[in-house]
């Protein structure tokens, strides 16, 4: 560019100081938007793969009978053909553990390590410090938070273990981990020691693979010495199946990013044609030529834009950081960050949407013919809209009203880029609410117990939430009777409703190995998962299932299935599939009356409006201790990590996009204002008052702000209800009509405000501006 064309685009520039504001912010918006967006959508895309990569995961965990094969024999094991690294042996065991509440947690692998780091399976150390000495243990990072902080104990065999840290495994190596003499100081004849070795092969990608690889490993041991291996396509299977709906919705942000940008500075570069074309002609008659004149008008909009975009990425990069950090936590990974190359292709097309957005009107500009610019820029315009105005002249509105509703017609293609600005601004608030609402749908349904007020632990085997364990020197209480434990609760004042819930391993014909199968007594139609088709059980001689049980035995609702729990089998009837159950496990919903000889575990109850559900637990619990049970009032039920994400994410995208939307108002009313403000003054000099100027320039966005919303509602609600299901099979599952429609009409309504609210925001500043500007000014301007 040579030096009079660089003083043109500076003079531009610095001259239109609002347009380009406009588009440093708008792009600023955007690409803070997308990254953000991109670098969510990188670690979302197979964050197990990811961490697994940076930690060295191992491909198969092994264990090993210490009688059978030696450490040393163990350790040659890591140059068996085709192992590319090895790590262990590792004492493990298994934990049984005393929380210091009393509560017994699930068992746990503890696994015997002198440190984090190791060439297969290198820890992250997410806080705290590793385990130095015995007593000390580190858990895994999944525990980490409202159950468990660092300083926290276990008791277990009579040994107290402090928690000094948390850790992350990106292959579920362990639970726990601790010295290697503390393992073997906690085992039992119970819960022996048996040798821990991770490997790392040059061919694990398949099941075939991994079966290989196994067969390897069986060849390389005396007989018997393996006693199993876990292969990591399982874990990793697990981990994308929840990170897999991320991309729709992300996608779905930014392709209404990308657009809105196009629309906004399309949008100013036509203003700046439309509003300059005698200067264009003054350009062309000094012997500009039509390519420099196109390229004076691309540059004013790359160098505000160029601005923008470098502060869009520090202000995106500043953004995903704590947003990474929930993700961390949520997929269990290593530490993420911002990928490099997100930084660099972003601003890369967003250089290039600008360009190719100001291009075409900047075209127009190149094109006009020298006479005709100067003419026509000096020229006042009119005729536009008139029949507009003779129209709203007859509302019975005030005169400064009626005029605003008509100004848009005076420039049909700035009104529609302000139309479109608002419209997808609508669209993205639309649905962001939706969005949430299901999100918020889809964490209620999943853990349906959690919606009782207070559960009552009988003290049976594999309560939910942990068994409780008695005071040093008391004997081990017998189960409570169950039935005796619902009479109580029946007898107790303040009880609305209850019903009990157990857990059996069952075998089904045609599956093989065991199937988790969960049996309710009672009505337990408040505690029920929602059901995506059919219906919940009603009755005895029913099973609800999910969806992976219907493609695993290719039965359909209304099939029979044959259930074997203890030594009882019935036949039940599919009558529903069940949204929300356990992903890891077939599990299935049955009648505990089908099962007569089971015991409930557990009894969930609610209370009655205005009955605290602390001081009904606690006078539960005086009640039913002599029989053996137990009762603890429930805590509100808190969204997940993975929820919090996304609608976090959700929310900050939307905030961005409704910015973007409100900018292409403000930068479509000041080029209007500007255009008409000798018209201003001669109706401020007719006796217009300045509230009456602000209503004229409000009015003049009013009626594209109320089309906006009309417009936009539908389509979010549509682009709602096209990602919702998306979403839901990337995680390989339909969703319940609950978390399809979340929306009702009065919440409709007031997003159909969202329009208006965004057209009137964005104009503020500029009818402020014409309301302040004096008459005998706005007079003298042209």
């Amino acid at each position: 560019m040579t030096g009079p064309l660089v003083r043109v685009v500076r003079s531009g520039v610095g001259r239109r100081r609002v347009q380009t504001v406009v588009i440093a912010i708008a792009t600023m918006m955007a690409v803070a938007a997308a990254v953000v967006a991109g670098s969510l959508m990188v670690v979302s895309n197979a964050p197990f793969d990811h961490a697994f990569a940076q930690q060295n995961g191992p491909h198969v965990t092994a264990e090993f009978d210490p009688a059978k094969v030696g450490a040393e024999r163990l350790g040659d094991t890591g140059t068996v053909d085709g192992v590319t690294a090895s790590a262990g042996p590792y004492p493990t065991t298994i934990l049984r553990a005393t929380d210091s509440s009393g509560r017994r947690p699930p068992a746990m692998t503890l696994v015997g390590r002198t440190g984090p780091h190791a060439d297969v399976d290198d820890l992250d150390l997410t806080s705290g410090r590793w385990a130095r000495k015995p007593g000390e243990i580190v858990l895994s990072s999944s525990y980490e938070g409202p159950a468990f902080e660092v300083g926290d104990t276990l008791t277990a065999s009579g040994t107290t273990l402090t928690v000094v840290g948390f850790a992350t495994s990106a292959g579920r190596t362990a639970d726990v981990w601790a010295t290697p003499a503390q393992v073997r100081a906690l085992a039992s004849k119970d819960t022996p020691v048996t040798s821990q070795m991770l490997y790392r092969f040059d061919s694990a990608g398949s099941k075939g693979a991994i079966a290989a690889d196994r067969k390897k490993l069986l060849a390389a041991v005396p007989s018997g010495a393996l006693l199993g291996t876990r292969s990591y396509l399982d874990t990793i299977r697990a981990a994308d199946q929840g990170a897999a709906p991320t991309i729709p919705f992300l996608v779905a942000f930014g392709v209404l990013g990308i657009v809105m940008s196009v629309i906004i500075v399309g949008s100013v570069i036509s203003g700046a044609v439309g509003t300059s074309l005698r200067r264009i002609g003054i350009l062309k008659a000094l012997g500009f030529t039509p390519r420099e004149v196109v390229l004076a008008y691309v540059a004013q909009a790359l160098v505000p834009a160029g601005v923008g975009i470098a502060l869009g990425v520090v202000l995106g990069n500043l953004l995903a950081v704590p947003l990474l950090d929930d993700t961390e936590q949520a997929y269990g990974t290593a530490t993420l960050s911002v990928a490099w190359w997100v930084d660099v292709v972003v601003p890369a097309g967003a250089l290039l949407v600008v360009g190719i957005a100001a291009f075409v009107p900047a075209l127009r500009a190149g094109r006009l013919r020298t006479v005709e610019a100067i003419a026509v820029g000096r020229a006042p315009r009119t005729g536009r809209g008139q029949w507009a105005h003779r129209a709203a002249g007859r509302l019975p509105l005030p005169r400064a009203v009626t005029y605003g509703l008509a100004s848009p017609f005076a420039h049909p293609v700035r009104t529609l880029a302000m139309l479109l600005a608002v419209a997808f601004g609508t669209i993205a608030a639309t649905f962001a609410v939706g969005l949430t609402s299901s999100l918020n749908e889809v964490n209620a349904v999943q853990d349906p117990e959690n919606r009782s007020a207070v559960t009552v632990f009988t003290g049976g085997p594999g309560v939910a939430g942990g068994e409780h364990v008695p005071a040093p020197g008391t004997p081990e209480p017998e189960p409570a009777d169950p039935a005796k434990v619902s009479a109580a609760i029946k007898a107790q004042p303040g009880t609305a409703s209850y019903y009990g819930m157990g857990q059996q391993d069952a075998t089904v014909a045609g599956v093989s190995g065991t199937v988790r199968t969960t049996l309710y007594q009672g009505d337990s139609t408040r505690g029920s998962y929602a059901v995506i088709s059919g219906h919940w059980l009603t009755g005895a001689g029913q099973v609800v299932v999910p969806g992976r049980f219907l493609e695993t035995t290719g039965t359909e609702i209304g099939d029979t299935v044959r259930v074997t729990v203890g030594k009882r089998t019935a036949t039940l009837r599919i009558v529903g599939e069940a949204f929300g159950s356990s992903d890891d496990v077939l599990e299935i919903q049955a009648n505990a009356a089908d099962f007569p000889a089971t015991r409930p575990q557990v009894f969930l109850v609610d209370v009655k409006r205005g009955v605290s559900a602390v001081t009904y637990a606690k006078k539960l619990a005086a009640t039913i201790e002599p029989l053996g049970a137990d009762a603890r009032a429930n805590s509100p039920s808190e969204q997940d990590n993975f929820v919090l994400i996304l609608n976090t994410m959700a929310a900050l995208l939307t905030l961005m996009l409704v910015s973007v939307a409100g900018l292409g108002v403000l930068n479509s009313v000041v080029l209007d204002t500007r255009e008409r403000v000798h018209d201003l003054g001669v109706c401020k000099a007719l006796g217009m008052s300045p509230r009456q100027t602000v209503g004229l320039v409000l009015a003049s966005v009013s009626g594209i702000g109320v089309l906006g919303g009309l417009v936009g509602v539908p389509a979010g609600y549509a682009l709602h209800g096209f990602v919702l299901p998306v979403m839901g099979h990337a995680a390989g599952t339909d969703l319940p009509s609950s978390v399809l429609d979340v929306y009702d009409t009065p919440q409709l309504l007031l997003l159909g405000l969202a329009g208006l609210a965004i057209a009137l925001l964005g104009a503020m500043l500029p009818a402020g501006w014409a309301a302040r500007a004096r008459t005998a000014t706005a007079l003298r301007t042209e």
